[in-house]
């Protein structure tokens, strides 16, 4: 199972407590590739730019084999349908969503947090550009608003029910 999303939406620590109810392993992605890499998301973001580390995500990702875990992507892994595909293969997508107004509030380490977006993007614009993709690749969405993170591993596993057989990571 995949959570992906905006940053700030809540994707690590929703994983964590899925894993721990679901008796699974998790990953999170962005703790995977700065493990591996031995730096943190924005020192390669600042050292290589903004397409390499898109391509080492990417990498890292594609190499992640793994069943019953469930994976908390970081939110610039929907830049790349390879990733994605190998995810979706893996196992259900769920977007956890929230609105700009909620993510602007939760994200206030923004500067150093690795987020990929453009010079002078906006959050703003990075939520529309993404928003699309995120919804592309979702199995289904989990609107977050409102809820503190057991409501939301709640309804996800309620929503869990109808994907019984699709299940595998």
């Amino acid at each position: 199972m995949v959570l992906i999303g905006m940053p700030g939406v809540g994707k690590s620590t929703v994983g964590v407590i899925l894993a721990k109810v679901m008796l699974r392993g998790f990953i999170d992605t962005d703790v995977y590739i700065q493990t591996r890499e031995g730096k943190s998301l924005q020192q390669i973001i600042d050292e290589e730019g903004l397409d390499a580390f898109c391509k080492i995500e990417e990498s890292h990702i594609i190499s992640i084999n793994c069943r019953e875990t469930i994976i908390a992507t970081g939110g610039s892994a929907v830049y790349s349908e390879p990733a994605m595909s190998h995810l979706k293969k893996s196992g259900i997508l769920i977007h956890l969503y929230l609105p700009l107004k909620s993510i602007e509030k939760r994200l206030s380490n923004f500067g150093n947090r690795g987020v990929v977006m453009k010079s002078g993007q906006t959050l703003g614009e990075l939520f529309n550009e993404r928003l699309p993709l995120y919804r592309h690749y979702a199995d289904f969405a989990i609107d977050c608003s409102g809820k503190d993170h057991d409501d939301v591993v709640c309804e996800i596993l309620s929503k869990l029910k109808g994907y019984a057989s699709r299940i595998l990571c």
